[in-house]
């Protein structure tokens, strides 16, 4: 047996410090926690200043039993968990559960999985944090409190299943608070006049500072200019320089993953936990933009290797976020001389990205020169004005450019490269000038990232919660991720060139969405309801102020109980009073007026499988129902829209002598033939699609089908053998078997068949940091 033994958090993990250690140590994997509050309402006792009571869950009994027998021959045992709160207490509560001496008990922590590192830690060992661990007790008491009692509310007074949490539903009411936004967005339009000279051969694009209101303005102005000589006013050049952006904060690397990968948040967090626990990467959880000494050395000796001493340029960054939490170090490369590594592409992509940002930041500023030409107009006081830019020297720009949430303007064609050499007074030659009408915009939806953004600036959340967090609102159906098409629209454009004026109506295609997040119908109802009843909990300034005092509670620096105390008083009281509340009064629907034949009074509501518009009042026999489109909400939806759901479901023609029925169901629009559903795909409408289309969706989906079904048995319909998205796999009722590589699927007797389902492997657990309970 080894002397030591040491517990991480996941078999990645472990696999790689192994290496590291040698033969005296045995590195074992706790598989994340070990120990949570159970379910129900006997895990906090409120009135024992909310002592919580652990349970070991279910599916870690087994790796419990397995750490006793190795901790139990072991002379020393070391702690290794993540060197964060959640890790801290993780580290606690193995050293409970496996009932560790103090004497014998080490805890260690390390932000990179380096032979280095680990060699580090294993020297300077130290006790378990208790006021870290109090931190995180405070966080899962807390929110579990918000839950356990905001829940049971929502399902009597809204809907059965619903849940509600501290974060999650602030997180769910900036995205709704931003949908009302736009919804009530009116555009306004300008006309941008911009225009095209020529001298010697070259061109180059200029823009009228200003823009006009009317379009009669713009007309003015650019027929005026028919009779006008252009020249050279003003001629301006000056230096400017480019700075690089820090290194990567878990919340950065979110953000940037999503602009130039287009990775999830969840998918950037799974990646860098694979680079972390390969040893590639520091510790991808952090609020820091600081790197040691040693790492800035590591990659000045990058810099010059590869580039040269005048491409670096030290820098030390220091983070702005107040009581930064685990301020130890950015996410970088463990050894910057590597700018790639092994791995599937996801893993290269991101590590990449992470090296180039990192070894930016070492690098020295790009130095540009900046001219500004002012153009004159010879029967108008207005000028133009046209930028360019020259790259001097390139700098960090050599190696990588931070990208922008900022929504291209699909009209800045201003040329901001190269100008032809220009002197002071020189005629230009006039190619085209165009006034075109532009709009405002509402302020655009969130993306994944740019809402982790939103709630690092409010101060909500920590790196550990954003991932969590976004993946939960998406999970309970609050919030759906989704790209919507644009729809057309109409704008003016004018147009003078070669002594002529032109007038034309265009039409362009606005308000296309990518991967943009989108509030359902519940998550508007859910939300106003909070708002009214527990504005405290949905609060963004409390919110933030609750995330201050565990930052506190960290430092020592607050009793863990007084502040939950401070807080579940006010909240208990609210809880009570709402449960006074009568459904009748939330308001849930919406009366749209009378239907124009019958008279009948027609309401938008939520229904038991979503929104709806119903004709008759509930006391109406022949009450009627439809349900609503995607991206059509209970709180705007028009009485004409409405009436348009009730043409569904609708008769689309017939197929081999059945009829088709195009309809909206609980899953979205479909078409009903012989019996069988078939979903519509996005860009079709049940309202207007045609019998054609039908037909050809119902054979496809019969072709789909067939290629799906191998092959079943008549001993036991129940089996079947399919083709899936991974291969050949038996389906027995609702489980799934895979078959063994050594098995050919269309070969497989019925008793083959048994046999495999009988003797199939138990499934993996998962380790690492995501199998936690957030």
């Amino acid at each position: 047996m080894s002397k030591n033994l040491v517990i991480v958090e996941s078999p990645a993990k472990a696999k790689t410090i192994e290496g590291y250690l040698g033969k005296d140590f045995k590195v074992a994997s706790s598989y994340g926690h070990v120990r949570d509050l159970p379910k129900g309402d006997k895990a906090i006792d409120i009135k024992n200043r909310f002592k919580p009571t652990y349970e070991v869950t279910p599916d870690k009994k087994e790796v419990i039993k397995n750490l006793k027998n190795l901790a139990k021959d072991a002379e020393t045992i070391y702690l290794a968990s993540d060197d964060d709160r959640e890790g801290e207490a993780i580290s606690w509560h193995l050293k409970e559960v496996l009932k560790l001496k103090d004497e014998n008990t080490r805890r260690i922590v390390f932000r990179e999985i380096t032979k280095n590192a680990i060699t580090k830690a294993i020297e300077n060992p130290r006790g378990i944090d208790i006021d870290l661990v109090n931190a995180q007790q405070a966080r899962r008491i807390l929110d579990r409190l918000v839950g356990f009692e905001l829940s049971p509310i929502l399902w009597k007074k809204i809907k059965t299943g619903l849940s509600a949490g501290r974060v999650q539903s602030v997180a769910v009411r900036l995205i709704v608070d931003r949908e009302r936004e736009i919804e009530a967005h009116n555009a306004k339009s300008s006309y941008r006049i911009t225009a095209q000279f020529e001298t010697d051969g070259k061109s180059f694009q200029a823009e009228l500072p200003r823009k006009f209101e009317t379009k009669e303005e713009a007309e003015s102005f650019l027929k005026s200019c028919l009779d006008a000589d252009f020249s050279v006013g003003n001629l301006e050049k000056k230096p400017a320089k480019k700075s690089p952006a820090p290194p990567f904060t878990t919340s950065t690397l979110q953000q940037e993953a999503s602009r130039k990968l287009y990775f999830s948040v969840a998918q950037t967090m799974s990646v860098a936990q694979k680079l972390y626990e390969a040893g590639k990467i520091t510790y991808m959880r952090t609020d820091s933009v600081n790197l040691s000494e040693d790492a800035m050395q590591s990659a000045k000796n990058a810099i010059e290797d590869s580039y040269g001493s005048q491409y670096h340029q030290s820098r030390k960054y220091t983070t702005k976020s107040e009581g930064a939490q685990e301020a130890h170090e950015a996410i970088r490369p463990t050894d910057f001389s590597q700018s790639q590594v092994s791995g599937d592409r996801n893993e290269q992509r991101l590590y990449e990205l992470i090296w180039k940002r990192a070894i930016a930041s070492q690098m020295s500023d790009a130095q540009l020169e900046k001219t500004t030409i002012t153009i004159a107009i010879s029967n108008s006081d207005l000028t133009l004005s046209a930028h360019g830019e020259i790259i001097k020297f390139e700098g960090f720009l050599k190696v990588y450019l931070e990208s922008t949430d900022e929504e291209p303007d699909e009209e800045d064609s201003t040329n901001k490269s190269l100008l032809p050499p220009l002197e002071i007074g020189q005629g230009l030659d006039l190619l085209e000038m165009k006034g075109r009408e532009s709009f405002t915009r509402p302020a655009p939806r969130y993306t994944e990232a740019s809402l982790v953004k939103k709630l690092e600036e409010l101060g909500i959340g920590r790196p550990s919660t954003y991932a969590p967090t976004i993946s939960t609102i998406q999970r309970r159906e609050y919030v759906i991720k989704e790209s919507r098409d644009g729809k057309p629209r109409e704008y003016q454009e004018m147009k003078i060139a070669k002594g002529q004026y032109k007038s034309e109506t265009k039409t362009e295609i606005t308000g296309a969405e990518k991967q943009k997040l989108f509030p359902t119908n519940m998550a508007m109802v859910v939300n106003d309801f909070l708002v009214e009843h527990f504005p405290n909990v949905i609060d963004f300034n409390f919110t933030a102020k609750v995330e201050k005092e565990f930052d506190d509670i960290a430092a020592g620096g607050q009793v863990w109980q007084d502040m939950i105390d401070s807080f579940y008083g006010n909240f208990h009281h609210s809880v009570e009073e709402t449960e006074q509340v009568s459904r009748q009064d939330i308001n849930t629907s919406r009366f749209l007026g009378n239907h124009p034949e019958s008279g009948k009074p027609m309401t938008a509501r939520l229904g038991r499988f979503g929104p709806l518009v119903q004709i008759g009042d509930s006391e109406d026999e022949d009450k009627q129902y439809a349900s609503l489109k995607k991206g059509q909400f209970i709180e705007n939806i028009s009485l004409e829209d409405a009436l348009e759901l009730f043409k569904l479901p609708r008769d689309v023609g017939m197929f081999e002598d059945k009829k088709i029925v195009a309809a909206i169901g609980r899953f979205g629009p479909y078409v009903r033939h012989d019996g069988s559903f078939v979903s519509l795909k996005k860009e079709m409408d049940p309202l207007s699609i045609t019998e054609e289309e039908a037909i050809q969706l119902i054979k496809d989906k019969r072709e789909a089908d067939a290629k799906k079904h191998i092959k079943s048995f008549d001993e036991n319909p129940d089996i079947q053998i399919l083709n899936g998205r991974w291969g050949p796999y038996i389906k027995f009722g609702k489980n799934n078997f895979k078959i063994p590589k050594d098995k050919e699927a269309e070969k497989l007797t019925y008793e083959e068949t048994i046999e495999i389902i009988e003797n199939q492997p138990e499934p993996k657990k998962k380790g690492g940091r995501f199998s936690k309970k957030k």
